[in-house]
């Protein structure tokens, strides 16, 4: 699963996404002027760190049912 960068319109600094052109399950990260978009996995965790106020990395640790 990769991240996506997302086009921020930087004259009017509006975001618009198509929900038909993205998964059903994602998640969508907005810091320091740039956008991301990660589809969610089936199982596991999805970990956003932060830093001084900004998105410093995003970590996903998947698992699977026993």
């Amino acid at each position: 699963m990769e991240l996506e960068d997302i086009e921020i319109d930087h004259e009017t600094m509006k975001l618009e996404i198509d929900i038909m052109d993205v998964p059903s399950n994602c998640v969508i990260v907005i810091s320091e002027g740039k956008a991301k978009l990660r589809a969610l996995p089936a199982h596991g965790e999805y970990k956003i760190i932060t830093h001084k106020g900004k998105v410093s990395r995003m970590r996903i640790e998947q698992g699977e049912e026993f």
